[in-house]
């Protein structure tokens, strides 16, 4: 799923009881000097027979991860296959409902010093204070890693103060997934829509309404503010000024680009959003929409692929807008983390975990499963994506957005101006209040946050 999730959820709650076996300093597999790697015996040391018994027993550690439906099948499917693999470490996948979840009880976690040994979680401000292990040694541990093989955009998103403190998994970009027979009834090729007035034009046609109520959806955007803030990116918006000292979410790229959705939602109702319920619930009723034949299409994840029959739909690049260039969505990685509280036998082994799902062959395997975008380049040589690929070329259209693609925001409040963000786009998706009103409230809040950093 996509990682632009519910920002406003991210509210951490505490209290949350956490399995103890997920962390501590448990006994291990060889013994583990301060910095986590092996100790080795010096050339005079006493014979193993007289030192103090080492145990063989595998490292067993936990993995939180958020992901549901086929994603999470996949996820179980290749930590399976690490077990098997070798017998110096067994992971066990512990699922959460999403990646808001998954940070909730981390920090839970945190608090208690019960950590799991690797999460799919990924936060800046939470590495600087500590919580999180850098991961740079440990890294040198593993042979064949091959750092420079990694797509240097996503490894770079994990880096903190010139330290590698998180590994990008995969890379996730939001595409444009259509209804191949609804396009074909109106008439419309895909290839021609470049702009999102292209996109509003094309949903007007193929709208339905009967009785004064839309039967058929032109289009679904995603419920939050990931793909309006990608369409004001398009349009030349930014977040901050040049200079990071001014929040610039009220200019006119973005009251016009959102008040673009507002007026499809509220008022011409070719579009449509779902909205609330519990974890991923929003996400599989618009996907739902489009396969049942409710809707024409919807913008949703590039991880969406594996839920999707592609005998009914197509994918496309988001379009730009007349006049001022292509899309320039956000391309993101999608993170794993070691918290600092593990032990250093379990950091050891969540490392070589880690390593194992970013290899060559998994990375290419998780692509060509889920529609993610591979972390590493070699990935694309891979015989089986190549093969892959040359059948189902909508696997190629999340590479081909990315090579155009925004960075995401780091956001330098800590979640302010994302919470902000976040509230505005309820506002104007579910509320119908105008874009000017709801981002002008939004920029003085974030604004407020971001001058208290002076």
């Amino acid at each position: 799923m996509n990682v632009f999730k519910r920002l406003s959820a991210v509210s951490m709650i505490a209290g949350l009881s956490i399995l103890t076996a997920c962390g501590g300093n448990s006994a291990s597999g060889n013994a583990t000097a301060a910095n986590g790697a092996a100790t080795v015996p010096a050339a005079n040391a006493a014979p193993a027979s007289s030192a103090a018994p080492v145990s063989n027993e595998p490292v067993t550690i936990e993995f939180w991860y958020g992901l549901g439906g086929k994603l999470g099948e996949n996820m179980e499917s290749l930590i399976q296959k690490f077990n098997a693999s070798q017998q110096e470490v067994i992971v066990k996948g512990i699922v959460q409902a999403d990646y808001t979840e998954t940070e909730q009880k981390l920090q839970a976690a945190i608090a208690t010093g019960q950590v799991p040994a690797a999460v799919l979680s990924s936060n800046i401000d939470w590495a600087r204070k500590g919580y999180f292990a850098a991961m740079d040694e440990l890294i040198a541990g593993q042979p064949d890693f091959n750092q420079a093989d990694f797509v240097q955009t996503f490894l770079s998103q994990g880096q903190v103060d010139g330290k590698q403190y998180f590994l990008p998994m995969y890379g996730t970009t939001q595409v444009m997934y259509y209804r191949k027979d609804a396009f074909e009834k109106a008439g419309i090729d895909a290839s021609q829509i470049k702009t999102w007035e292209d996109l509003a034009a094309a949903a007007k046609k193929m709208t339905v309404t009967e009785g004064g109520k839309t039967s058929f959806y032109g289009w679904e955007p995603m419920w939050g503010s990931g793909n309006m803030i990608d369409a004001v990116l398009s349009k030349g918006g930014n977040i901050l000024s040049e200079d990071g000292k001014t929040v610039t979410i009220d200019s006119p790229e973005w009251i016009e680009t959102w008040d673009f959705f507002r007026q499809s939602i509220h008022e011409d109702k070719t579009m449509r959003i779902h909205s609330g319920g519990q974890g991923w619930e929003y996400w599989y009723k618009t996907i739902d929409d489009v396969m049942k034949g409710q809707a024409a299409g919807y913008t949703g994840s590039s991880g969406d692929q594996g839920d999707l029959d592609f005998s009914i739909v197509s994918a496309m690049e988001q379009p730009g807008w007349a006049g001022v260039g292509e899309g320039k969505p956000v391309a993101q990685a999608i993170m794993a983390g070691i918290p600092a509280k593990a032990g250093d036998a379990e950091q050891q082994a969540a490392m070589k975990w880690l390593a194992y799902f970013t290899n060559s062959e998994n990375t290419a395997f998780w692509s060509i499963n889920t529609g993610y975008i591979s972390v590493r380049q070699s990935a694309l040589e891979d015989p089986a994506f190549v093969t892959f690929s040359e059948t189902n070329p909508q696997i190629k259209i999340p590479l081909q957005q990315a090579s155009h693609a925004s960075a995401p925001f780091q956001d330098p409040t800590g979640g302010k101006i994302n919470d902000a963000l976040t509230i505005a786009a309820d506002k104007v998706q579910i509320e119908n209040i105008s874009a000017a009103e709801a981002l002008k409230e939004a920029q003085q809040t974030a604004q407020a946050a971001l001058d208290k950093l002076k």
